[in-house]
């Protein structure tokens, strides 16, 4: 159950409507998903945070599905079930494969393990990989 209630398009005031447009027009559907509702709350975070990830998304040196695939590693070790489920709907329409989501998966369980026994041991830096 959620903090906040998720508003509907008639609740929106009308900036929070203006970013619901940029954002169905930048996704080509009319479907606003849960996040941004709830967000739509504090207008100026609703902005910068659609700002903010509409540039950090976009193509650029990386594929926008390789940005995906990350995001859905970071969601997973941050534990937000949702951002999970969210990205990896958005990197399955952008072309990640039922293969593609198993190296992921293999790989994001390779890191936690390894992440995790690294820690628990301390390992210092190897001085070959300080920058």
């Amino acid at each position: 159950m959620g903090t906040v209630p998720l508003l509907t398009d008639e609740e929106l005031s009308p900036r929070a409507a203006e970013v619901f447009d940029r954002i169905r027009a930048a996704r080509g559907t009319t479907y606003v998903n849960n996040f941004w509702r709830a967000l739509a709350h504090d207008e100026d975070a609703l902005e910068a945070t659609w700002n903010r990830l509409s540039a950090v998304m976009a193509p650029g040196a990386l594929d926008p599905l390789v940005k995906e695939m990350i995001y859905v590693a970071v969601s997973t070790a941050n534990g937000c079930s949702y951002c999970v489920h969210s990205h990896t709907a958005a990197a399955k329409a952008k072309g990640m494969t039922p293969e593609m989501h198993a190296e992921l998966v293999s790989v994001i369980g390779a890191a936690m393990q390894t992440n995790g026994m690294v820690t628990a041991m301390q390992v210092e830096v190897d001085d070959a990989y300080l920058v």
